[in-house]
């Protein structure tokens, strides 16, 4: 586990963990607003090939709406980014760490959010972790 992020590396194919990962998303509350294709974009504007990478935009409503409510600008720092990749040996499944993210905005009511949405985040790749 590094100090921004918590992972597991999984033994399916990057479709089938980009499922699992949205349904165990789905379980915690998250929805995901947005998906970047890191390879086909590297692709189009770079002719660069790059190995299979997608960034998924996770969003839980009530907690976001919170963290908005006690800080108006920490939508800078919204969705919570979820990455899918290929890597040697399966695929990982990485998620960033929001208390590490939001670290230097010192506002005590967003760091309880970030803290549930830590948790929840765990949650998910330790749900994935056990599936693989």
């Amino acid at each position: 586990m590094s100090a921004y992020y918590f992972s597991t590396t999984l033994a399916m194919s990057m479709d089938e963990a980009d499922e699992a990962t949205r349904e165990a998303l789905k379980a915690e509350g998250f929805g995901v607003l947005t998906e970047i294709d890191i390879q086909a974009t590297l692709k189009k504007k770079l002719n660069a090939d790059f190995r299979p990478y997608r960034v998924l935009g996770a969003c839980n409503p009530p907690l976001a709406h919170k963290a908005l409510l006690s800080e108006g600008h920490i939508g800078l720092m919204l969705p919570c980014n979820v990455i899918v990749q290929e890597v040697e040996g399966g695929v990982e499944v990485a998620a960033v760490d929001p208390v590490a993210s939001m670290a230097s905005v010192q506002n005590d009511q967003l760091g309880d959010v970030a803290s549930d949405v830590r948790e929840r985040l765990q949650r998910v790749i330790a749900a994935l972790g056990q599936s693989a």
